[in-house]
């Protein structure tokens, strides 16, 4: 999940900024991790000691208020509400990387992405978003290639993958529903080279580009088995919680990264 952390942190300064080039410093003094990591380390601390994601979530929210949460997840988190909310946003989809690493089988992923989602985005997009996104860790971490991942999506989930980045760029905007932004987010892991190159594609599309690059950045780390060493560090030193740090040490050993 460090992939989807890292994506996070790097695109934390893009985000509004509607940055449509893939040139630019991975970290600047400025890059932070926010409610995208917080969650994301939420749902692993849950897959790694059991108990229930919303005390998990509420408890994350409460020990990291201003990291960015939107505005319905917010008032949700704050109050200690234990009902769903039906969104269809993609704070389903950015949160949901652990879960593709913790089961065998694509059942059980779709099964776990559904429960990670649904205490929140109980709407079928909230839903449809994460299973996605996890189902595409699953495929990558146990050697399935493009083609393959491509095909699944698109078949199980309805997704259209058939356009470009370059047919995308020049009129996409901000947008945080999961159907506006997960499927382009799997596109700019489809055409990447690389871990950096999946994020820089993600950021390069001028949308929600943390979130965008914590999806796109989560299934790049299973595709090419990693990410490189210095983004690893850069990442981490940033997380200025030691807790979180410790649950992606253990959840790496856990759940190890092998392609």
């Amino acid at each position: 999940m460090i992939g989807a952390i890292a994506g996070d942190i790097i695109g934390s300064v893009h985000e509004w900024a509607e940055t449509k080039v893939k040139r630019f410093p991975l970290f600047v003094p400025g890059s932070r991790f926010t409610d995208d990591t917080v969650l994301t380390v939420a749902v692993a601390e849950t897959l790694l000691r059991g108990g229930d994601y919303v005390s998990a979530f509420h408890d994350y929210y409460h020990a990291h208020p201003t990291r960015g949460f939107g505005g319905s997840f917010h008032h949700w988190a704050q109050s200690r509400d234990r009902r769903p909310y039906n969104s269809w946003g993609n704070g389903s989809a950015m949160r949901v990387s652990p879960v593709g690493y913790a089961f065998e089988t694509i059942d059980e992923v779709l099964t776990e992405a559904q429960r990670s989602a649904e205490v929140t985005h109980d709407h079928p997009e909230g839903i449809r978003g994460a299973q996605a996104t996890a189902a595409a860790i699953f495929l990558a971490r146990t050697g399935q290639d493009k083609p393959a991942i491509k095909s699944y999506v698109e078949t199980t989930f309805g997704y259209d993958l058939s356009k470009t980045l370059d047919e995308i760029r020049p009129s996409y905007a901000f947008e945080v529903s999961c159907q506006q932004s997960v499927p382009q987010s799997i596109i700019a892991f489809l055409e990447s080279t690389d871990y950096e190159d999946a994020v820089r594609n993600a950021i390069s599309l001028g949308g929600d580009a943390d979130t965008m690059a914590c999806i796109a950045g989560g299934i790049a780390e299973a595709f090419y088995g990693g990410i490189p060493a210095e983004i690893e560090r850069e990442a981490l030193a940033r997380l200025d919680d030691d807790s979180f740090r410790e649950t992606v040490r253990e959840f790496r050993a856990r759940f190890p990264v092998r392609r």
